[in-house]
């Protein structure tokens, strides 16, 4: 027997209504309460379905907080959609949220964080894929019905008056067609392309777009073209501000389907045979109620937290192939930009889940989380928010950038996420600057001054020479650098992939001279032998005259390329790697033992090889630290079992093949 759920609604538009209408209809929805921002609107809205004496609330809050409501309809403008379904998840309410999930991707893995922490259901509101018309076309597909599926072609399109209000061109309530329609066409040609090659859904390997904008800089006309691994391409379009047909058509080799009308099913589907020219109407379920299908999904699902109609990776494949369509296409919403009003609203909370231990450091002032955060590929403001954030809230409180990373935008990047959240004081920064070929103390002083400017601050809590220059005499080197240590702009510093030996020289120039000496150093420490640099002047720090400086000096180490850059992710057919890159540096018989053995032990201790790869690190007789460089949420929280992984010595040196 299904559960029985009883509704709240966020939001008292016209979405809302639809659904609120609809629920009767459903076999296990009742409504129980609306929120809404104003006391009147929402006693109008409750008013419309005197047959439930539905509660009416002048908050989103009020909601949240009755013990009558069961899970949660999230119909508000899209950039408070991530807002509203964290806040609902830590309330232990189950969340449907109207589509897109959220503004980005970015929102959508912090959305999909907080449910599954919270082990609450949470699903991306498209009423057509829980309709029986949309699992039949499914089926036609997957039977080969019409052949190999080549091309899929759909709009979704209607034509509104110009309201630079309203909420579809609004810029700053994320307007426009791509968010509101295409988010339909990018999921259905992404179910298809999915379906076609055996899979739920599948992401598309290129999104190519283009736009015509309205004057408030929202995309009134928008199209797309996919392509998707297996030989499959998808056309979409969608707008506000021209009519077009909304059909969808699936080209085969052998026929076609034709939907007319496809987003308000039910209704026919034409199955067009090419060799017979015979068109057939395929009946489907004439169910109208899209809205109460959906609100028995969300039922038919529990006690689990996902629906197969529209799982967590599906709607984080599908904002991912929206990001691509707006770049592409050149939309921007200013709300996403880190000068917006928008980013400033989240109030962070350091440390609050305790999932990632601190260390000290001699000479610093706060202890350092155990990894630090790598600040090198995150594209997007929202992006680098959306992990900075997280990682922060696990415990993490380093971050490691540098003055080359994609021209400075990563540090620029970094510094708007400090403005924001305010979080100088509890944050460790590490710098690096002087790359080959500007490794020299004149540009050294200009980059620590330029990094300085981008990350919108007036120190570095450590700071890293990327390179060493061994033509320069190394006195010149730790000159500088003390010179910015006894200024305050530097806490700390050393080296990154500096030999021993210039390790050594720098020291020994700074005890003469009353220097502050190289207290870090940025070389590679793994469990596998790099045999091959990644970059051109990498330098390892393995070994056992390593091993003694760092217990000698005290010197704390940050091991970039931990965890051998996914040499220890083992393939899940064949038990091999495969990507030659990680093959040239990393693969030879030593560490194809060390490998087979890191496997062997995660077995016995319940966590990947690639935790056993990082606690390999962390576990060192010495200090050291990991640099990690997780792309998302999802690769963060895989991390973590590493973090806490404790190794003996017995197993260390085993790991190592010294035993």
């Amino acid at each position: 027997m299904l559960p029985s759920i009883r509704w709240g609604i966020l939001g008292a538009g016209k979405i809302a209504r639809k659904f609120a209408a609809e629920l009767p209809f459903s076999r296990t929805g009742r409504l129980v309460a609306i929120g809404s921002r104003s006391l009147e609107t929402a006693l109008r809205f409750a008013s419309e379905f005197p047959d439930f004496n539905v509660k009416a609330y002048d908050s989103y809050e009020a909601v949240l907080e009755d013990p009558e409501v069961d899970a949660v309809y999230i119909a508000t403008p899209h950039p408070i959609h991530a807002e509203w379904s964290v806040a609902t998840a830590e309330a232990k309410k189950h969340v449907l949220c109207e589509k897109p999930l959220t503004m980005n991707h970015a929102e959508a893995m912090t959305v999909i964080e907080a449910a599954r922490r919270n082990g609450v259901f949470l699903m991306e509101a498209f009423m057509y894929r829980c309709h029986p018309r949309t699992q039949r076309i499914a089926g036609l597909v997957r039977e080969g019905a019409i052949g190999p599926v080549k091309l899929v072609r759909v709009a979704f399109s209607f034509a509104v008056s110009p309201d630079p209000a309203g909420r579809l061109f609004a810029n700053e309530l994320g307007g426009g067609g791509i968010l509101d329609l295409g988010c339909y066409t990018t999921s259905i040609a992404r179910l298809i392309a999915g379906v076609a090659t055996g899979k739920p859904f599948e992401d598309p390997s290129e999104v190519n777009g283009a736009a015509v904008l309205t004057e408030t800089g929202v995309d009134g006309l928008a199209i797309a073209n996919l392509r998707f691994p297996g030989g499959v391409l998808a056309q979409v379009s969608c707008g506000i501000r021209l009519r077009q047909e909304d059909t969808l058509v699936v080209y085969g080799e052998t026929g076609k389907l034709v939907v007319p009308a496809f987003w308000n099913p039910p209704g026919v589907i034409e199955h067009h045979d090419y060799e017979s020219g015979a068109i057939t109407n395929l009946e489907t379920d004439a169910f109208a109620y899209k809205y109460g299908l959906e609100a028995d999904a969300v039922a038919d699902a529990l006690p689990g937290t996902e629906s197969h109609f529209v799982s967590w990776a599906d709607s984080l494949g599908n904002m991912r192939a929206l990001d691509a369509w707006r770049e592409s296409a050149e939309v921007v919403h200013q709300i996403e930009q880190p000068e917006s009003p928008h980013q400033r609203r989240r109030t962070l909370r350091p440390g609050r889940w305790g999932e990632i231990p601190s260390r000290r450091i001699i000479g610093l002032h706060l202890p350092m989380s155990r990894v630090v955060l790598g600040v090198d590929s995150q594209r997007t403001y929202v992006h680098l928010a959306a992990m900075a954030d997280d990682f922060v809230e696990r415990g993490g409180n380093a971050f490691d950038t540098a003055h080359q990373y994609t021209a400075g935008l990563q540090e620029k990047l970094l510094g708007h996420w400090i403005a924001n959240r305010g979080v100088r004081d509890r944050i460790a920064v590490v710098v690096k600057g002087a790359h080959t070929p500007f490794c020299d103390p004149e540009n050294l002083r200009k980059q620590f001054e330029i990094s300085l400017d981008r990350l919108q601050t007036d120190y570095a809590d450590i700071y890293l020479m990327h390179r060493d220059n061994p033509e320069i005499p190394v006195g010149e080197f730790v000159d500088v650098l003390d010179e910015l240590y006894r200024a305050g702009r530097v806490r700390l510093y050393g080296g990154s992939n500096w030999s021993l030996q210039r390790l050594r020289e720098a020291n020994k120039y700074a005890r003469k001279t009353g220097r502050e000496p190289f207290r870090v150093v940025s070389n590679n420490l793994s469990l596998a032998r790099m045999i091959d640099p990644v970059w051109r002047g990498c330098i390892s720090a393995k070994g056992d005259e390593w091993r003694e400086w760092f217990q000698e000096t005290g010197a704390a180490l940050f091991s970039w390329s931990s965890q051998a850059r996914g040499y220890f992710a083992p393939n899940r057919e064949t038990g091999s790697v495969t990507d030659a890159e990680i093959l040239r540096c990393w693969d030879s018989e030593d560490n194809q033992e060390r490998r087979r053995r890191a496997i062997e032990l995660a077995g016995k201790k319940g966590v990947s090889p690639l935790n056993v790869a990082l606690a390999f690190v962390l576990n060192q007789p010495f200090s050291a630290f990991a640099l990690v460089g997780p792309r998302t949420i999802e690769e963060t929280r895989t991390i973590l079992p590493g973090i806490k992984l404790s190794l003996t010595p017995d197993e260390l040196a085993w790991l190592d093949l010294q035993t």
